[in-house]
């Protein structure tokens, strides 16, 4: 199989028969062999009954239903799951991601290499309470991961079927998907500016509190990415230079005692400033030391992402 097209959905009811049809046009004029799966994920209105009509008139829409509303990384890792295709491509059923791009994003991983390629919607056609919180956690993300891209958390993305097998996406980390990617040792990233459709139906889904969740899974991300199999190099140091600091200022208080007496140790405020400092550093020492345990003893310790084996 060429291509699959994951589309989580969320109350769409009146997209989805007109973006099967779209995306059949396209991969019919190119020749793809393709599959479409479409994750309901706890619709309130008609979208199942809809995916089950175009199931029976196409068979290459597949269909998975969450009993209730999981959110969006919850259906794209089960949309990664089931996917078949050599490249996969995930697109939102809104309409305002056009299946027009996927010819050019399915040639950039195949001929051109990329592991994953990421969509720039350079102009969009949403409201600024979208927009500008959207341009923030980029910069912000761009920042933290050092990946070049512009538009993290476009739904428009392809991705080499081994890059989607070998990632957890759980959450609001959807938008962080090319961290998590690169994470796991696929660094070719590419971007690709792609069209961006005004909404045509229903309303947006997005709220000021997927922002700071978003904030949180991305400092979580980053946390695990550099430091989940090995947490003691970070408590550790942090634990080490709060002990030490906290050391050194007790010193200076003993000799200042010593040498001028001008003030009681326990009189100044530095005094508690550094046995504060020694606590911290005690425990943070410790957290470390219990989370360096509980990693070798995680069932998930020594799995790695393999490329290629030669002679099995």
């Amino acid at each position: 199989m060429d291509i699959s097209v994951v589309v989580p959905l969320f109350n769409e009811e009146e997209s989805l028969p007109e973006l099967e049809a779209w995306i059949r046009r396209v991969m019919e004029a190119n020749k793809f062999a393709y599959e479409i799966v479409m994750i309901d994920d706890g619709s309130t209105d008609r979208s199942w009954a809809i995916v089950e009509k175009l199931s029976a008139k196409n068979p290459c829409v597949k269909g998975i239903k969450f009993r209730r509303n999981y959110g969006k990384s919850a259906a794209l890792h089960l949309g990664f799951d089931a996917a078949q295709g050599d490249v996969v491509i995930t697109m939102d059923a809104d309409l305002q991601d056009s299946p027009d791009e996927i010819p050019p994003l399915f040639k950039m991983i195949m001929e051109d290499g990329y592991d994953l390629v990421s969509g720039w919607k350079k102009k969009r056609h949403d409201p600024l309470s979208k927009t500008i919180p959207s341009k923030f956690y980029n910069r912000l993300t761009r920042w933290m991961s050092k990946i070049e891209l512009n538009d993290f958390n476009c739904g428009l993305k392809a991705y080499r079927r081994p890059v989607v097998k070998s990632i957890e996406v759980y959450g609001e980390m959807h938008r962080y998907i090319p961290l998590l990617a690169k994470w796991s040792g696929f660094g070719n990233i590419g971007e690709k500016v792609v069209q961006h459709q005004e909404r045509k139906y229903g309303e947006t889904k997005f709220g000021w509190d997927r922002g700071i969740k978003g904030i949180l899974d991305l400092l979580t991300i980053t946390f695990v990415g550099k430091f989940g199999k090995r947490p003691m190099h970070l408590f550790g140091t942090l634990g080490g230079l709060s002990f030490l600091g906290g050391f050194i200022i007790l010193i200076w208080l003993s000799f200042s005692k010593v040498y001028y007496a001008e003030y009681g140790m326990t009189e100044r405020p530095l005094f508690f400033f550094g046995i504060l400092s020694i606590i911290m550093g005690t425990q943070l020492f410790l957290a470390g030391f219990l989370a360096e345990m509980i990693s070798r003893n995680a069932p998930n310790r020594n799995q790695y992402v393999i490329e290629k084996r030669l002679n099995n």
